[in-house]
């Protein structure tokens, strides 16, 4: 076989597992734009390998990509432990594909993913390619470099944390669209009584402006004071844009119903929900900091395995 041919199978071999690479590396990182760059580093160890010792592509490439997002995970903890107010994933829009997969879905949500940042990076990392792709224990030894007793360990540890924050209900999908179209048109109206209906009483909504713009710096609990917050939206100001200037939209953002919220020249926030098992609000997140819009602002909406 010749050079430019190897070549072109090796080029078509790593397009063919991107979508895989990109899907482990965000749910190990929570940054769509660390994921991107890992997925690039991967294509360059993938390009100076001696491909012809690669019996198998993905599993070889599901090493690379695993390994290098726990090293960049590791060096952004420190980041995210002095970050200013409450630290939350960077949103992605996906599509209705992605939301029709119950699995897939929960697994790229923004309720799981701040559950994932209480994890070791190795945990993280076992617990994705074990309850996400389910990888056996002994690929996902070979992929982290540990023994596979080692990996059946953290994989336990990892399950258990976070079976205990996260419990997992049946998903009504029409339900959870029906609240979040319900919750759009009571925030637009100031509808307080609506919104107070489609709240559950222990309600949290966290807010993330990095420092960057101002939001809440600690969660806001409560039915009543989340009511309020939402119906006050269409009456004041926020980051500068009146709010007969402020745009928003229903869209899918991480496997589920959002919005995203626009001003005359830029996304200004994103709100997603998780909901309890009667179907009502149970969380909101935020995310306002403009360094983690970009990937809602490129408005590619992103497949994931």
């Amino acid at each position: 076989m010749t050079q430019p041919q190897q070549t072109d199978r090796d080029q078509l071999a790593f397009q063919q597992h991107r979508t895989l690479l990109f899907s482990v590396a965000y749910r190990v990182l929570g940054t769509a734009a660390d994921a991107e760059d890992v997925v690039q580093d991967a294509w360059l160890k993938w390009s100076g390998a001696d491909r012809s010792q690669v019996a198998d592509p993905k599993a070889y490439l599901t090493r690379i990509i695993t390994n290098l997002a726990m090293e960049r995970l590791r060096s952004a903890r420190h980041r995210r432990e002095t970050y200013v107010g409450p630290w939350l994933p960077e949103p992605i829009l996906t599509g209705p594909d992605t939301a029709d997969c119950i699995a897939a879905a929960d697994s790229v949500s923004m309720a799981l993913l701040v559950v994932l940042e209480s994890l070791s990076p190795l945990e993280r990392a076992v617990f994705v390619l074990k309850e996400v792709f389910a990888f056996s224990h002994a690929e996902i030894a070979e992929a982290v470099d540990r023994s596979e007793a080692a990996v059946r360990q953290a994989a336990h540890r990892a399950r258990e944390h976070v079976q205990a924050r996260r419990p997992r209900f049946t998903a009504d999908r029409a339900r959870q669209r029906d609240v979040t179209e319900r919750f759009f048109a009571a925030t637009a109206g100031g509808d307080i009584n609506t919104l107070m209906e489609l709240l559950s009483p222990d309600v949290t909504l966290w807010t993330d402006g990095g420092g960057k713009v101002r939001q809440a710096l600690k969660p806001v609990v409560g039915q009543q004071t989340v009511a309020h917050w939402f119906a006050m939206l269409g009456k004041a100001a926020y980051q500068g844009i009146e709010p007969g200037q402020m745009g928003a939209e229903l869209t899918w953002i991480n496997g589920g119903p959002g919005v995203v919220f626009r001003g005359p020249d830029r996304v200004v926030a994103t709100l997603t929900f998780d909901f309890d098992p009667e179907g009502r609000i149970s969380t909101l997140h935020s995310v306002a900091n403009p360094d983690k819009l970009g990937a809602v602002t490129d408005g590619i909406r992103r497949e994931l395995l």
